[in-house]
Parts: C-alpha cells; sequence; structure tokens
C-alpha cells in the first residue's frame, strides 16, 4: 500500500514543527514537503504533487481560499485540510467552494488532526460540528439562485484579495508587481478597483478589511 504523501504549509516553524512531528508517527504517512507561504504551498504542490495539503488559512502572500482554488483546481484528486483559527460559517462556505473538505481549528489541532487526514486518505470530508450543521443547512436551505449570483457580483476577485493581502502586509505597488509578475501600472489598476469595490479610501481602511476577512493576522 503506497504511503500517504502529505504538504505541510505554515508560516510559523513551531506549528509546522508540531504538525509534522504528529504526522510522522502515523504508519503509512509520508511528509513530503513544507512550505511556509501561500505561493510557495502552490509551487510545492504542484510540483510535489501530495495526497493532501494541510494548509494555514493565514499564509504571507496568498491566503489558504485561493490557495485552496488554485491547488484543488490542477490538481483535483489532492485533497486539502485547512487550518484556522476562525470557525465561521461565511469562512467555511467559502473555503467548500473552493474545494476544501476538511476543516480543523488551530485549538484542536492535536485531537482532530489524524481522523480528519484519516478521512481525507478515503476522499471523505471531515468538518467540525459547526461546519457540519452549516453545510448541512445549505443543502436543505439554499438561497434563491438571484441572490447567490448577486453576492458573488460583490466579492473581490482572486488577484484583488492577493493585491489587498500584500499591500496589508506592507508591501509597495513595485514589490507586489515584481512578486505577481505584472507592471506596476497594472497593480495601481487593481489597487483602484479594490478601493472603489469596497468603498475605503485608505491603507489603513484596507488592513482592517484584511484582518476582518482573515487575510492576514491582527
Amino acid at each position: 500500500m503506497k504511503p500517504l504523501r502529505i504538504l505541510i504549509a505554515d508560516d510559523h516553524d513551531v506549528v509546522r514543527e508540531g504538525v509534522r512531528t504528529l504526522l510522522s508517527q502515523q504508519n503509512g504517512w509520508e511528509i513530503c514537503g513544507e512550505a511556509a507561504g501561500g505561493r510557495e504551498a502552490v509551487e510545492k504542490a504542484l510540483r510535489l504533487k501530495p495526497d493532501v495539503v494541510v494548509l494555514d488559512f493565514s499564509l504571507p502572500e496568498m491566503n489558504g481560499l485561493d490557495v485552496t482554488r488554485r491547488i484543488r483546481t490542477a490538481l483535483p484528486q489532492t485533497e486539502v485540510l485547512i487550518l484556522t483559527m476562525h470557525e465561521s460559517e461565511a469562512l467555511a462556505a467559502e473555503l467548500l467552494a473552493a474545494g476544501a473538505r476538511a476543516f480543523v481549528v488551530k485549538t484542536q489541532t492535536r485531537r482532530q488532526i489524524i481522523p480528519a487526514l484519516e478521512a481525507l486518505a478515503r476522499h471523505q470530508p471531515f468538518f467540525t460540528p459547526a461546519v457540519s450543521a452549516l453545510v448541512l443547512e445549505k443543502f436543505l436551505y439554499p438561497a434563491p439562485r438571484g441572490v447567490r449570483e448577486a453576492a458573488a457580483g460583490e466579492r473581490l476577485t482572486a488577484r484583488e484579495r492577493e493585491i489587498v493581502q500584500n499591500i496589508a502586509e506592507g508591501r509597495t505597488s513595485k514589490e507586489i508587481a515584481s512578486l505577481l509578475g505584472v507592471s506596476v501600472k497594472t497593480v495601481d489598476a487593481h489597487r483602484a478597483n479594490i478601493l472603489r469595490k469596497l468603498r475605503v479610501h485608505s491603507v489603513s481602511q484596507l488592513v482592517l478589511y484584511a484582518i476582518r476577512n482573515h487575510l492576514i493576522q491582527a
């Protein structure tokens, strides 16, 4: 039986080491790689093609929502387990839509991560009770189609969220342009669209948006 290959992505060395130590004790499980940022997590996932990615939601450069979407689009057989400090219904709904099928609150990592990964190894979901209740509610009481489409139209695009995150992390337009491989003019155009969509007028308000939506940690 082939080993379960796992990629761990967390920007905190202590957390990453703790998860690696815990998972390495399981027979037939192999840590095939580690990443400390969102872009690195995507790059290593595409290169290593792990069975499961254990992904901290609050990563620098690119948050867990966009990382999950990119990995699941490119590697549909790779499962994603999200480690998060926040168990909000809105966040869970977005991550479910992006393709994540397991959630573990960081304070419960030692107790829940093993059964979560065992479920994902069988391509079965693993949710906390709160997220399970959300999934059931969405199934029993789906929003009307027009309501879902109207809400989706108000959201930032994946690239816009990425730029918000980098602005909130203190990077200049020039640094963001270099990181994303686009022109400074393109970054500034995205910035203008973001300000218009969010109806904010300053970097401090953008930072507040990023914190409230868990794109960065306060």
